[in-house]
């Protein structure tokens, strides 16, 4: 089963959201099957097979989370992000002022789901293979 330890090794390599694919090939090879990554504080729970977890702790001061979500912002800096002109913390700052409470990400689907602080979808987006 994989490790918090080899997660972090794979995870260093993302400079920006250009990367993200190359991650998640890397930790799928890994045995992750989903995990949630959460704005706040930034830790994030990997699940595995048999129910294996690997928790990666906070990595930052938390973070308040705005109440509402601004859906077209949030779509607009996402795309910013993805095409690498913004780093991770921007990211995280933006996803916490545009109401993202969190995102899953889905091996299986090969998707990533935005939510907000009421637990609703807020985008649900197909990781480029």
């Amino acid at each position: 089963m994989f490790t918090a330890e080899q997660i972090k090794a794979a995870h260093s390599k993302v400079k920006s959201g250009a990367d993200f694919p190359g991650y998640i090939k890397e930790i799928k090879a890994l045995g992750v099957t989903h995990y949630e990554a959460y704005v706040s504080d930034g830790h994030i729970d990997y699940h595995g097979a048999n129910n294996h977890t690997a928790r990666v702790p906070e990595k930052y001061a938390p973070i308040p989370i705005a109440d509402t979500a601004k859906i077209e912002e949030f779509k607009a800096e996402l795309l910013a992000h993805q095409q690498g002109k913004t780093d991770y913390l921007t990211f995280i700052k933006m996803c916490a002022s545009t109401g993202i409470e969190k995102w899953e990400i889905s091996m299986a689907g090969m998707s990533c789901t935005y939510y907000d602080k009421a637990g609703m979808v807020i985008l649900t987006e197909q990781i480029p293979q």
